[in-house]
């Protein structure tokens, strides 16, 4: 079945007439469809990673839960329009959300929201402000996303241990012969490892209270209007039960930083605190239910995850690059250096972000 037949498998209006990829996304392949009937009508058709995502439909049950949750809250607000401001599913034929063809590869589709921007890399501090200001909102509006839980889409997604675990056992069993290359970024590892377990001991004991967190906050996981101005936090995905600082501390990480996810040039990779500044303030804009011991531990949630993804890339580099997509042999850890870079630069101004959450804090 092609991707012509797919898309006819959904309820769309018109005639489809154009199809491409689009985007740049590690896990879904991504095409922007195009359709005609007197008027153009765009959409957005994902071919769903079963091997990242092995439960498909109970992730696109959770994605339903949520869309439809940020459109009745957003709804409820003057002067906003759900339409722009939430993704939108496209039912299927036989009114599903998803569609599974012959070989097994699941699919969905959305409506594609008209005259945005992204940035991989942020330009200015308004963009960042609007990209804190989005993601709590969302926290904000997921706060009383009525019963039962949402499935857990991949097990121990930011579970530090486990990722810490996954690291070592690959390191050990060196599949495909990697390891003798990668002494320095173990010794970064090991160094930091208990701090790092700091909020995963917290959490475990429920001094951290759980939340609906996005999880996978990256700054171009935020639709932006062609005024810089919120819009929408797309990629829901990982969308599950977790800690406020799993999204606070993944989106300092990308917004943060003056270099590429994958920068070869490590020189250009640091954390602009005046970013860190404007982030905060957006999210804590938007986010006010946080505890008193949530926001104290805000600054270390965003040396968590330059260390975090950091082993991630470091682990698939070890196995052989299963997970993310690579353009080059060393991809993975060209992407590993880079964060750990970033997490050096967040240790040399971790006083400043202590300074910096406690003051915005306090000015609510």
């Amino acid at each position: 079945m092609d991707l012509t037949q797919i898309i006819q498998q959904f309820q769309i209006e018109g005639r489809i007439s154009n199809c491409k990829p689009y985007g740049g996304g590690h896990i879904n392949d991504t095409y922007k469809v195009k359709a005609e009937n007197g008027k153009i009508r765009n959409y957005i058709l994902q071919r769903i990673n079963h091997q990242v995502f092995k439960n498909v439909p109970r992730l696109m049950e959770n994605i339903q839960r949520v869309t439809e949750h940020l459109r009745q809250k957003i709804a409820q607000i003057p002067g906003t329009d759900s339409e722009r401001e939430s993704l939108t599913l496209i039912e299927t034929l036989d009114g599903k959300v998803f569609f599974r063809d012959d070989h097994g590869n699941y699919y969905r589709m959305y409506n594609f929201i008209e005259e945005h921007k992204t940035y991989d890399v942020a330009l200015n501090r308004y963009q960042v402000f609007e990209a804190g200001r989005m993601f709590g909102r969302f926290q904000n509006f997921m706060s009383d996303l009525p019963p039962p839980p949402l499935f857990e889409t991949i097990k121990d997604f930011h579970n530090i241990e486990f990722r810490l675990n996954n690291l070592f056992t690959s390191l050990k069993t060196d599949p495909v012969k990697r390891g003798d290359g990668i002494k320095n970024e173990i010794k970064v590892v090991e160094k930091r490892m208990d701090e790092m377990k700091i909020l995963h001991e917290l959490s475990r004991k429920e001094v951290i209270p759980a939340r609906v967190t996005h999880n996978d906050t990256k700054l171009n996981n935020v639709l932006l209007d062609k005024n810089d101005r919120g819009l929408c936090v797309i990629d829901l995905d990982t969308v599950m039960h977790g800690i406020a600082h799993f999204d606070f501390g993944d989106a300092i990480r990308t917004s943060t930083n003056t270099g590429a996810e994958d920068e070869v040039n490590l020189d250009k990779v640091e954390m602009n605190i005046d970013f860190f500044e404007a982030f905060t303030r957006g999210y804590l804009k938007e986010m006010n239910k946080l505890t008193s011991i949530e926001l104290k531990y805000l600054p270390l949630a965003a040396k968590l995850f330059p260390y975090i993804i950091g082993i991630r890339f470091l682990t698939d580099y070890l196995e052989g690059d299963r997970y993310f997509k690579t353009r080059h042999i060393e991809h993975n850890l060209q992407r590993t250096r880079a964060q750990f870079k970033l997490l050096e630069s967040m240790e040399r101004q971790y006083d400043d972000m202590v300074d910096i959450v406690s003051r915005i804090s306090t000015e609510k």
